[in-house]
């Protein structure tokens, strides 16, 4: 079974750079019915999967930064920094606080997200 900081840490880094399929990537973590909700916003699997396609144009590098993850039976928890560099030499830093819950199999089946986009060079 995969650990929560594996997972934030390759999660990421498969769905931008892998070769497979997006939706084959994103069913590997992720338990059916998985829901993301950021910021706010409720993204379903396709929703997510949609937006993994983009990122696998416009980005050259990703880098996780965890500064904090928590594990407790099937709820975890996280801060971290997600860092991408994009095609047209723009760095997107964004810091990521996470709580959720992990299905019977070890892969995420909820997750509840605020992010804020980091100001400044990194």
């Amino acid at each position: 079974m995969l650990s929560f900081t594996d997972y934030l840490a390759r999660y990421p880094r498969e769905a931008a750079f892998g070769d497979e399929e997006p939706a084959v990537v994103f069913d590997r973590y992720h338990a059916p019915g998985f829901t993301l909700h950021n910021d706010g916003l409720t993204l379903d699997r396709d929703r997510i999967v949609a937006h993994i396609r983009p990122v696998r144009r416009n980005a050259v590098a990703v880098d996780v930064d965890i500064h904090q993850a928590l594990t407790r039976g099937d709820q975890v928890a996280a801060r971290y920094t997600l860092t991408a560099q994009l095609r047209s030499g723009a760095v997107v830093a964004t810091d990521i606080h996470v709580i959720g819950r992990v299905a019977d199999d070890g892969r995420m089946l909820r997750l509840d997200q605020l992010t804020r986009t980091v100001e400044g060079d990194r």
